[in-house]
């Protein structure tokens, strides 16, 4: 699926957070957004799932505004994971993940085949099949954060939004998340603040500053030393070799 940003303005009071923001994502592609805190990126992301209204402008998907679509079926199409989540419910692991299929199951359908396949798939893809009978309050931050990965997607999504997903993890689920992410035949849009990981797995990137796009393309186009400079005030050094291809940013102290 596709999804369009049309001129996207929104902001509380009299602030504007996301200013005329516009920019396409293709069929398939991970497009990364990165910025400095208080950048939009969060509140961006939530407009562009349909859990924000922008105060004008329009968000589409596959060509179809966002607000016309109901919710129900808004949520078979698209998955939102959160920077933090949390429950003070005594449930497992497995339960966390099983409210995933909620948007495909109506109030007297049973539990189905096809959905213990989708939380066991889910499960497997973050690496906590073996956890799923754990309770959730005993789980790590890192794990809680993988589980509600999982939760997202046992909805079977064909978009996916992420915001800061690597939060809490150690290095190599972080690496682990983001090469599921990318090699998953979904459309996706992560905020991420590692920019050597946004180099290493997204196919474009948006720079957002102070809410509006300061820059939007390739990695090697979008991450040069003086758009780091001026957007995130740091001095660096990028690095491409010919055998990985994306840039290695170097900071300089």
């Amino acid at each position: 699926m596709t999804i369009t940003a049309r001129k996207l303005i929104w902001g509380v009071r009299r602030r504007t957070i996301v200013s005329d923001v516009s920019f396409d994502v293709g069929q398939g592609e991970t497009m990364g957004l990165i910025g400095p805190n208080g950048s939009g990126k969060s509140s961006l992301l939530r407009l562009l799932a349909g859990l924000k209204r922008p105060q004008s402008g329009v968000v589409e998907i596959d060509g179809q505004d966002v607000a016309s679509i109901p919710r129900r079926m808004l949520a078979r199409q698209l998955a939102f994971v959160q920077q933090s989540a949390a429950t003070d419910t005594n449930v497992s692991v497995y339960d966390v993940v099983r409210l995933g299929r909620t948007p495909h199951r109506s109030a007297l359908s049973g539990w189905s085949s096809a959905d213990e396949a989708a939380v066991a798939s889910a499960l497997a893809h973050v690496d906590m099949e073996g956890r799923r009978a754990q309770p959730w309050q005993t789980l790590s931050g890192g794990e809680k954060q993988r589980v509600h990965i999982a939760r997202a997607l046992a909805q079977t999504p064909r978009i996916l939004f992420l915001d800061e997903p690597t939060n809490h993890l150690d290095i190599h689920h972080q690496i682990a998340i983001l090469r599921m992410v990318r090699d998953l035949d979904l459309t996706s849009i992560v905020a991420l603040h590692d920019l050597n990981l946004a180099a290493m797995f997204c196919d474009r990137i948006v720079v957002l500053e102070a809410g509006h796009v300061a820059a939007c393309g390739t990695p090697e186009a979008v991450l040069t030393a003086e758009l780091l400079r001026t957007v995130f005030r740091v001095e660096t050094d990028i690095v491409t070799t010919a055998t990985v291809g994306q840039p290695h940013i170097r900071f300089l102290a």
